[in-house]
């Protein structure tokens, strides 16, 4: 190498360190490594469609929620194993309505909350969907202990039992939720303005952590419990038949009917995610418009469990029934006497061992 060379790689080599901070530009740290995807059309159908959607959603959940916690409080004992898991249940509804607000103004402008609400309001979100379908899964799997196991279910089935798997239950689902906690972040977007989306970490290794909250929650918290729940009252109905004790599962029925909602709301929402999936899977370009738009309304679908949820434990529940006549006559004197003759003409039977606490 002769002496021009190295004069001149000298030279490269001092300006590489002279150069100033400047000069330097730091643009990929923010935008470069993240894909975002331009899609104009679906931000504006939901900016349109679903900020006043949130905010019902929002209203009912709370308010029908609020109606069960407080007949929980007023009437009821937290000393058996259904109330026990009625509340968290209860509580996971209200965890997943609370981030409704934040989603409708952020829908309907950009994210003002800041970078440590951002955080939270999605993990708040997770946290309520994946205890809402655990305890749910929980809420059977006991209903098929206390029928099908009547027995020895009786010397398990104790309030131990119950905070216990309450625990659990908790900790499962705040460990799933870390990844958003994690990922989640704002940037400010020329366009859009300020955003709440995955921006932690570079494009390849968010892809890996989307495509695994995906499966995880299609597999974990969806697979899963439905092939439990559905064993669980294929195995209640069969010996609800062989006894012949029909009249007596009400309360059997009112959970059925709860999961059943639930998982028509839920199933067309888990559908879409795991279409998302397998084309994350095989395309490195950003979805198509059409499984956007389907996520928007599914999801939109599966927020209304939160509103329907209630309503079934307060309007199916028998003794939610008999408890909620209770709060409307103290509150509402002039329909005291009506609920009192609606009750007295009612005939009572005796207590089966296949009746729940509802």
């Amino acid at each position: 190498m002769d002496e021009d060379q190295l004069a001149a790689d000298y030279a490269d080599l001092l300006d590489l360190f002279n150069t100033s901070a400047d000069h330097v530009n730091y643009s990929y740290i923010v935008r470069d490594h993240v894909l975002l995807c331009q899609k104009a059309d679906v931000m504006q159908f939901g900016g349109r469609y679903l900020p006043p959607f949130y905010y019902i959603n929002f209203i009912i959940s709370v308010l029908g929620n609020g109606l069960v916690l407080y007949i929980i409080y007023k009437y009821e004992k937290l000393t058996t194993v259904t109330n026990i898991f009625l509340l968290n249940l209860v509580i996971s509804d209200l965890l997943f309505a609370c981030s409704l607000p934040f989603e409708a103004v952020y829908h309907a402008s950009e994210w003002i909350f800041g970078r440590a609400m951002c955080k939270l309001v999605r993990s708040l979100f997770s946290v309520g969907f994946y205890s809402s379908i655990l305890f749910l899964t929980l809420m059977t799997f006991d209903r098929y202990l206390a029928v099908v196991h009547a027995v020895t279910a009786a010397k398990q089935r104790r309030k131990a039992y119950a905070i216990s798997s309450s625990v659990v239950v908790w900790v499962i689902s705040l460990a799933s939720s870390v990844k958003e906690l994690i990922l989640h972040d704002t940037s400010r977007d020329p366009k859009y303005g300020e955003l709440c989306e995955d921006f932690g970490y570079n494009q390849d290794t968010l892809t890996k952590w989307q495509l695994f909250g995906y499966y995880q929650q299609f597999f974990l918290f969806f697979l899963i419990p439905l092939v439990i729940v559905l064993y669980c009252y294929v195995r209640i109905t069969v010996r609800i038949l062989d006894t012949r004790i029909k009249e007596k599962c009400r309360a059997v029925k009112l959970i059925f009917v709860i999961v059943l909602t639930f998982f028509i709301c839920w199933t067309p929402y888990n559908i879409v995610i795991l279409l998302k999936a397998l084309e994350m899977s095989y395309s490195t370009e950003c979805s198509s418009d059409s499984l956007d738009y389907a996520h928007f309304i599914t999801r939109n679908l599966a927020f209304l469990y939160c509103c329907i949820c209630p309503v079934f434990y307060t309007f199916v529940g028998k003794k939610f029934q008999n408890h909620f006549r209770k709060t409307v006559a103290r509150h509402i004197p002039c329909l005291k006497i009506t609920i009192i003759e609606s009750q007295s003409s009612k005939t009572t039977s005796h207590k089966s061992p296949y009746t729940t606490d509802y």
